[in-house]
């Protein structure tokens, strides 16, 4: 039986939530041979700053030697030790700016994540701030949404607890043959998601460079 590796981040209304809920063994792992070791947060408010810092610097590590991925680490300590020392209470206050708050802090940690060094992810920063001299709505906008608007539903129907919600009442009614329904579901997927790449110009390997 494998460990539940994600909770519905998308869901969340705090960094500090959004972590809790994401790649969740990895967490737990860091947290448990790293975090506790160091002392966690049962010590000052200096070391607990310190601890935080080591902690997602070796996090970031983890993904890749580059120094992208090192900032993106230390991005998110940062935005870990804010919320824990001052802003945490207020986003409490206010559940629906503190999701965009973090839906805008996620997406500016992927493009940091996924850029090839730190110069295209601060150009890219810029250009999404809107000072890369791009227009808002443009022609690949529109083709861009054509494009994957089904795919656009699908993750979003995804990232809540839809799906799960409706699976489990189709077992409920199916019972024993919704076993075999979920497998020709999971083939049916595994199929798609195989079209759909090689159908696709370049798709590397996300982890190729790590």
């Amino acid at each position: 039986e494998l460990p539940q590796n994600f909770d519905y981040p998308y869901l969340s209304t705090s960094m500090t939530e959004f972590w809790r809920r994401w790649h969740m063994t990895l967490g737990s792992w860091f947290k448990e041979y790293v975090y506790i070791p160091l002392g966690g947060n049962r010590c000052s408010v200096k070391r607990w700053i310190l601890n935080i810092a080591i902690v997602w610097f070796l996090t970031g590590l983890w993904h890749g030697a580059q120094w992208n991925f090192a900032l993106w680490g230390l991005y998110f300590a940062l935005l870990l030790m804010v919320e824990k020392l001052w802003l945490g209470k207020r986003l409490d206050k206010h559940p629906v700016i503190s999701h965009v708050y973090v839906c805008l802090i996620i997406i500016v940690g992927f493009v940091l994540f996924n850029a090839t060094d730190l110069e295209e992810a601060f150009y890219y920063v810029k250009s999404m701030a809107g000072m890369g001299g791009y227009p808002l709505v443009s022609q690949e906008f529109f083709y861009y949404i054509r494009s994957y608007v089904f795919l656009l539903i699908f993750g979003l129907a995804g990232a809540t607890p839809l799906v799960f919600v409706a699976a489990k009442k189709v077992k409920e009614k199916l019972g024993n043959k919704s076993m075999f329904l979920e497998v020709v579901i999971m083939i049916g997927i595994i199929l798609l998601s195989t079209a759909y790449l090689v159908d696709g110009s370049f798709n590397p390997f996300l982890y190729f460079r790590f």
